[in-house]
């Protein structure tokens, strides 16, 4: 059964009605006709119809210098073009006008000149969403935060560069798993039950919410979870997208901030303390020696000398507490700290084990910072001395100065067998030590923490691998003031 070819007039009304914009061109280039779709497309004036479109003075759009050369080619030898996503600008009423234009060669006819259609279809709407969705995804790409895009079944289809540095999984990694790959033991269920509540009610969407992720080296990290469910045009859930903000360095800055506070409030009542006991302390004292001129009795000087041990035993103790609650600004003055710490090493050398080799690493230049020499020494000359015990007499302790951005640090590590993890964070609380029982009163580090702190800046440990504990100052270069200090360099 074969169709009847659409009478002439029908397939003009046809085209008439067509939403597409159509225009009929006739050899050598005449515009011969046109429907109302191609002008309310383009823009365009129907007195176009009967011109030569050679003499169209625009060359961009529909009638760029390449759609010219495809027409020229449609009507000399029947062959037909595409231009998907021609940037016009004949309307005005917005920007960005989009056209996919279609250059189509009709079969020549018995007689007459070649004709060829030129078909335009406004594809606007679909390069803004395109373009919008390219924003959007850059957007995602380029978060500080870390997101990730599951479809509805909770598998994730997407992650971000942060969401990779954060949590340590590749995007290939990640992709085609569930989100509790970083889900963390120590989160209570009863949060995801809340989570799942939140998302699936129709009338919310979404759940934020603090909790526990963990990266892929097992390490436990704060953040702050927003999920959102994303709903069709029907209202089902089709996918979800969540963000997590990492917590971990601003609860790290509020720790700092509880010990400094705790520091402070024990040094207050270390103070009263130690001035409490330094009273009925010297009193013992000159008891003692009271007694020790009236007794020659050889059993009665050997219990007074122990009693005086014990009371510079104490003494000691109260010194330090004064030590550690002192906590007056520095009144720093320009040093070199390589020179602070060379004289430090270099006082300690000799009264300490042979078999403790000492390596040393300074800069060519020198290291200036603004600071307190004393309180300075007294730190450098603490941490060698705890390096030192802690490797009982044989190993090596390396010292190094450096320069580092705007800051100076100083580095001790040695060779003994480090400190336990679970111990670390407790390592500058006052009358905290690792040391045995009677070697130390555990206010060694903390008056070093109070000391560092007082010069603006921070000190750290960490067990160094292949090696044992490190401890790393951190110094302002030049100090604070030093722009507005005498003589200070520009």
């Amino acid at each position: 059964m074969t169709r009847e070819p659409l009478a002439p007039d029908l397939a003009v009304r046809a085209l008439e009605a067509a939403p597409m914009a159509v225009a009929l061109i006739t050899a050598p280039g005449t515009i011969t006709w046109a429907n109302p779709a191609y002008f309310a497309t383009t823009g365009r004036a129907p007195d176009l119809v009967g011109s030569d479109f050679h003499d169209i003075p625009e060359t961009d759009g529909t009638w760029s210098p390449a759609i010219r050369a495809a027409v020229d080619a449609a009507l000399a030898a029947g062959t037909s073009s595409t231009f998907p996503a021609v940037k016009a600008r004949y309307r005005n009423d917005r920007p960005g006008v989009y056209l996919d234009v279609d250059v189509q060669a009709l079969p020549p006819g018995a007689a007459g000149p070649r004709q060829a259609l030129l078909v335009v279809r406004d594809i606007s709407d679909r390069v803004s969403a395109l373009e919008r969705s390219t924003v959007f995804h850059q957007a995602f790409r380029s978060s500080t935060n870390a997101m990730q895009l599951t479809d509805a079944r909770g598998v994730m289809l997407d992650v971000n560069p942060a969401y990779e540095r954060i949590y340590g999984y590749s995007r290939a990694e990640c992709i085609g798993r569930k989100p509790n790959l970083v889900r963390s033991r120590v989160t209570p269920s009863a949060v995801y039950e809340t989570m799942w509540q939140g998302l699936l009610d129709p009338d919310r969407g979404y759940w934020s919410g603090e909790l526990l992720n963990r990266d892929r080296k097992g390490r436990e990290r704060p953040v702050l979870l927003t999920i959102t469910a994303i709903r069709n045009d029907h209202g089902a859930i089709t996918h979800y997208l969540g963000v997590a903000v990492d917590l971990s360095e601003q609860r790290s800055w509020e720790r700092r901030a509880a010990h400094a506070d705790k520091l402070a409030s024990i040094g207050q009542l270390a103070a009263g303390v130690a001035h409490e006991i330094n009273t009925p302390l010297a009193n013992v004292q000159l008891i003692a020696e009271s007694l020790r001129r009236r007794s020659s009795d050889p059993a009665t000087l050997a219990r007074l000398d122990t009693m005086t041990e014990q009371i510079e035993a104490a003494a000691r103790i109260v010194r330090g507490l004064l030590d550690f609650a002192r906590r007056e600004e520095p009144h720093p003055v320009r040093l070199d700290l390589t020179e602070v710490v060379r004289a430090a090493v270099e006082f300690l050398r000799g009264k300490q084990s042979a078999d403790v080799i000492v390596e040393e690493e300074y800069p060519p230049e020198p290291v200036e910072v603004l600071g307190e020499r004393g309180s300075l020494t007294q730190v450098v000359t603490n941490l060698l001395n705890n390096a030192y015990e802690a490797m009982q007499g044989t190993g090596a302790v390396r010292v190094t100065v450096r320069h580092r951005g705007e800051t100076a640090e100083i580095e001790v590590v040695d060779s003994g067998p480090g400190i336990p993890v679970e111990l670390l964070p407790r390592i500058f609380e006052p009358f905290f030590t690792t040391k045995p029982e009677g070697q130390g009163t555990g206010l060694g580090l903390a008056i070093c923490h109070g000391i560092v702190q007082s010069h603006r800046g921070t000190i750290t440990v960490r067990n160094v691998p292949g090696a044992g504990a490190g401890f790393r100052v951190t110094l302002p270069l030049r100090g604070p003031e030093a722009s507005a200090a005498p003589g200070a360099s520009a």
